[in-house]
């Protein structure tokens, strides 16, 4: 793919002529995040040559949400995009000018894939919102729609807690009096792609495709696309969604509070932790153990002092 222009985002769209979803799948919101841009692509060209023929409903593709990230093949043009994600009548930067045009385009339609992948080896999982609640953090009444789009992205891990887990970090950090400014003190500064898709009444998930560089990431999100598409077009026949899924909820984040905060080994996510586990020293020894079985997840050895370090998860109660 040739590199895409900084002014504007390339939209893909097609409408089927009797009723039914309107699904909007991107890629590259991540610049070094490219498996969905590639299955987006992919599915492009079966769509064009009549092998996937849209007839219900409307599909849009953003192959490549972050163009200039994309372009520098970095994660971030000038911030990291999903997070703060929203409109502003006064944008700042890079990301602040696509949330202007992405965000009224997530409004727009009813469901999200959103592609991503990972820096360290793994397997390919996908990340629920949650449970159907009227509370104050991120009010929902599609978890069943949600659980079922969950199923049928090709791929046996289910994460949820996302929202929960960033907003008690936001809480330990101003309860700690940790440094203004080091920190982000905001709970919405966890909103991104899909936690901004159920905020304007719709739903979706984050699949994450596995490592960056992954030479199967780019089949994981290609599968993962014809499968979304199920209800809207023919053409698609694929096999059923797994048979037994693994669901994990995030229960806490951890922050790296100096450069010299070290693990106690190389991590990779969903490592499985005994209770009692050393798995990180804080620059003045604390010792950070596990404070309970479980898996860590999103370990980041390039973290920066007051942001996040690692997540700590348990096993869900919530099925599928």
């Amino acid at each position: 793919m040739t590199a895409p222009s900084v002014r504007h985002l390339r939209v893909h769209r097609f409408v089927g002529l009797q009723r039914g979803p309107k699904l909007i799948v991107t890629g590259a919101v991540h610049g070094n995040e490219t498996a969905g841009t590639q299955g987006i692509q992919r599915v492009l060209g079966e769509i064009e040559r009549g092998e996937i023929d849209i007839v219900r409903g409307s599909v849009t593709f953003v192959p490549v949400t972050n163009p200039l990230a994309y372009n520098q093949g970095q994660r971030m043009g000038d911030r990291n995009l999903n997070r703060r994600l929203q409109p502003t009548a006064t944008p700042q930067d890079n990301e602040d000018r696509i949330a202007n045009a992405l965000c009224p385009l997530l409004a727009e339609h009813e469901v999200l894939l959103d592609l991503h992948s990972f820096r360290n080896p793994g397997q390919p999982f996908v990340m629920r919102g949650p449970a159907d609640n009227r509370g104050d953090l991120e009010p929902f009444a599609h978890a069943a729609a949600e659980a079922r789009l969950a199923m049928h992205v090709g791929v046996s891990r289910v994460v949820e807690g996302w929202m929960p887990a960033y907003a008690a970090g936001v809480a330990r950090r101003k309860a700690q009096g940790l440094t203004p400014g080091a920190v982000h003190e905001d709970p919405s500064y966890g909103v991104g792609t899909t936690e901004y898709m159920r905020s304007q009444g719709g739903w979706g998930v984050t699949l994450e495709c596995g490592q960056h560089d992954d030479p199967a990431g780019p089949q994981v999100a290609h599968t993962a696309i014809r499968l979304a598409l199920l209800g809207l077009a023919e053409g698609v026949t694929l096999a059923p969604p797994p048979g037994r899924f693994e669901c994990l909820r995030l229960a806490e984040v951890v922050d790296r509070h100096d450069a010299a905060d070290s693990f106690a080994k190389t991590w990779t996510s969903f490592t499985p932790l005994a209770e009692g586990e050393l798995i990180a020293t804080r620059a003045d020894g604390t010792e950070l153990r596990a404070p309970r079985a479980g898996y860590i997840v999103f370990p980041d050895v390039s973290a920066l002092p007051g942001h996040e370090w690692f997540y700590l998860a348990q096993a869900s109660e919530r099925g599928l």
